[in-house]
């Protein structure tokens, strides 16, 4: 994979995995919990992660040459807008003024940030495979 698509994913998932402690930590809404800091600086991060994904993965899937064309697309468009809906919903985290632990916690919840995640993991997966199979006909 590109790295630039590898430093996105990686963004997101350590978000992601950042989250699943501060849900458990039983944080207040408290502007000067401990913490609140740190969440907002890995939630900044997938946010800009998240804004231009899908043309990454596009580009990726072009530059394999992955065939056919079609169903790359139609998935890029499921993943462009599950993108979308996660960062709508960590745009709305990132507004309030103070970010609790059952804030973050619903947040993990959410079927948009749980989509997002098993969009990333099937078209990761593809694209790796793809790219060993190109690898393995050029050597």
């Amino acid at each position: 994979m590109p790295a630039d698509i590898s430093e996105r994913c990686e963004a997101i998932e350590a978000c992601y995995e950042y989250m699943l402690g501060y849900a458990g930590q039983g944080l207040p809404a408290n502007r000067d919990s401990p913490g609140t800091s740190e969440i907002r600086s890995f939630l900044h991060g997938a946010a800009q992660a998240l804004t231009g994904l899908a043309e990454a993965y596009d580009q990726a899937a072009q530059e394999l040459n992955l065939e056919p064309r079609q169903k790359y697309q139609a998935f890029l468009s499921v993943l462009d807008r599950d993108a979308r809906d996660a960062l709508a919903a960590i745009e709305l985290a990132l507004a309030q003024p103070a970010i609790s632990s059952q804030l973050i916690d619903n947040l993990n919840a959410s079927l948009h940030i749980r989509a997002l995640l098993t969009d990333l993991f099937l078209i990761d997966e593809i694209l790796e495979a793809r790219k060993q199979e190109q690898r393995v006909v050029t050597s």
